[in-house]
């Protein structure tokens, strides 16, 4: 099956650099296509334009184009995590040169915004208890890096 959107991901020069760190991170990554500049294109023959990567069933295209656009946290990329262990090594590999964030947010070293969150928050978020709810909520607040146990405890509160 095709998939019918794709996100486009916009360097100034680095989008090589960038898919290897970010195929580096997935178990379930690949490249899928390189394209390169050709004679009489826009950029410097033989460099590439673009790479179609796949992370985790999710295809992207990162693009060189220039340094006329960055990246903001308007556009993020949540990591759904099972475990504490993964949430830990997500935000490890990706704080890494990069700026971690509250509320589990990050940017990593190339300015992409990401949510690294923990599967466990969502559902206590949808508890239907809103005293526990508000409690999860302030917690998750006080927080950068998300803490499953502290969530937890939070919502377990009296």
């Amino acid at each position: 099956m095709t998939q019918k959107i794709t996100a486009n991901l916009w360097f100034d020069n680095q989008a090589e650099e960038a898919v290897d760190f970010y195929i580096s991170l997935f178990d379930d990554a690949e490249v899928l296509n390189v394209l390169r500049y050709v004679e009489g294109g826009m950029g410097e023959v033989g460099k590439v334009m673009t790479i179609t990567f796949r992370l985790a069933g999710q295809v992207f295209t990162a693009i060189n184009g220039g340094p006329e656009f960055q990246f903001t946290e308007a556009v993020s990329f949540a990591i759904d995590c099972g475990s504490q262990e993964e949430v830990d090594r997500y935000w490890e590999l990706l704080t890494a040169e990069g700026e971690p964030g509250p509320c589990g947010w990050l940017k990593d070293k190339y300015g992409l915004s990401w949510q690294v969150v923990p599967r466990r928050l969502l559902e206590l978020l949808h508890d239907p208890d809103q005293r526990k709810v508000s409690r999860v909520t302030q917690a998750m607040l006080q927080m950068g890096k998300l803490d499953i146990a502290a969530l937890e405890a939070a919502y377990d509160a009296a």
